[in-house]
């Protein structure tokens, strides 16, 4: 691919509904019957059937709609769909064979106001685990959301996804392709995301939606979704709690390029692909980041110098997963020895005589050591919307960045009273 002929750009208000062939909605179906001026049903849904893939939690407790969603994606988690149904409000997780029968009909529901096979929709939800989650509002929510969804619809569905995150999580960008396959076709790709709490991903993030209306074929799709989660999603860390109902989906719809052929993987068209889902997934990613419960700045944490990939990440997430630290940043103490002491703890392989650390780019350690440093300076950068963290571990090449934020007083509160 020549890198100086593909350039992204981003969409202003761009979202789920940037790209061609989608239209979205949201709308209050009655989950949340405490709320009822709160959106909690979404739908997503392209034109037609068209390649889907799916990214899913690790958690062994996984809800009824993840395994749902995987058996209508098929082998691979890479296949084909109509549309996503995202309820709130309600994880149906921890609920047995009830939730699945559930899940199920809730998938039936939606293939009959959307006019498709059961097989061709895919589901999630998010809320408070262990509770049944009532058909009722699917039964009358889904048509008269069907009803009403236009391509206009994006940000309404990226609200009714919304559980403990105070901002609705867009974003979308654009491109010309430098690849002759495509005769220079513009194409784009856009999101929606939700997560404010439990989260530390494994596979993808609470519930996430990725569009696309290049033409892509399933395997290529899943591919690139993989490739982006792993560099985004997985970064993130508010609490270090993996969900039951992580899940990411990708559709594309190939409305850009109609006739043309689907993309495949190793060839420049999918590079670029792989490239914007890249930066829509890692935006998405630093939103929730940014949102975290509670959160009053988002951490950025980059450890280079590392044995190898595993090493960067053991020691970046332990980093940004350390309560210490995070309640240091809140508190706006440059306190470099909680970041020392959880490299440290990490596993990761290094000499700490090695060790570079620096705070918002102040060097604070150098070979292991203090270094003197101004700490009014210190406090004064603390005011900035991102507190950067960089580790030099002196001991290879290999290096990360992992997304997180500051623990506050309100993280206990929201989550002391969350299911109450």
């Amino acid at each position: 691919m020549n890198a100086s002929a593909f350039e992204l750009s981003p969409l202003e208000g761009g979202g789920v509904t940037s790209a061609a062939g989608f239209k979205a909605g949201g709308i209050h179906a009655g989950f949340r019957k405490k709320t009822p001026d709160r959106l909690d049903l979404a739908l997503v849904e392209a034109d037609e059937v068209c390649s889907a893939a799916g990214a899913f939690t690790t958690n062994v407790f996984c809800a009824a709609p993840v395994i749902v969603s995987r058996e209508n994606l098929g082998e691979g988690c890479a296949g084909t769909a109509r549309c996503i149904v995202v309820n709130s409000g309600n994880a149906n997780a921890a609920t047995g064979d009830v939730g699945l029968t559930t899940a199920r009909r809730e998938c039936e529901i939606a293939a009959e106001a959307v006019g498709c096979a059961a097989e061709d929709v895919l589901v999630a939800s998010t809320g408070v685990i262990g509770q049944h989650l009532p058909l009722e509002p699917f039964e009358t929510g889904l048509p008269a959301l069907h009803a009403k969804i236009d391509a206009a619809g994006g940000a309404e569905a990226a609200r009714a996804i919304m559980t403990t995150d105070t901002v609705p999580k867009e974003w979308a960008v654009c491109y010309q392709s430098a690849d002759p396959a495509y005769d220079g076709a513009t194409f784009t790709v856009g999101g929606m995301c939700k997560g404010s709490g439990m989260i530390m991903p494994n596979m993808a993030t609470m519930i996430a939606v990725v569009t696309t209306d290049a033409p892509v074929a399933p395997s290529a799709l899943h591919e690139a979704l993989l490739s982006a989660v792993s560099q985004s999603f997985n970064k993130v860390t508010v609490d270090s709690d993996t969900s039951t109902n992580d899940t990411c989906f990708a559709m594309a719809s190939g409305a850009a390029a109609p006739e043309a052929r689907p993309i495949e993987l190793g060839t420049p068209a999918y590079e670029e692909l792989a490239a914007a889902m890249l930066e829509v997934c890692m935006q998405l990613a630093r939103k929730i980041a940014t949102d975290g419960e509670g959160a009053t700045r988002l951490v950025t944490v980059t450890v280079t110098g590392a044995a190898d990939d595993a090493d960067a990440d053991r020691a970046a997430r332990t980093v940004a997963n350390s309560p210490l630290v995070k309640t240091a940043i809140y508190g706006h103490d440059c306190n470099w020895g909680r970041i020392a002491a959880a490299l440290g703890k990490s596993g990761a392989r290094f000499d700490a005589s090695n060790v570079s650390i620096d705070i918002m780019g102040i060097p604070v350690c150098r070979n292991g050591l203090t270094v003197p440093f101004d700490e009014d300076e210190a406090l004064r950068r603390f005011e900035d919307p991102e507190i950067t963290i960089a580790a030099d571990l002196g001991q290879g090449r290999a290096a990360t960045t992992v997304w997180t934020c500051d623990f506050t007083h309100e993280y206990v509160t929201i989550n002391g009273d969350y299911r109450t």
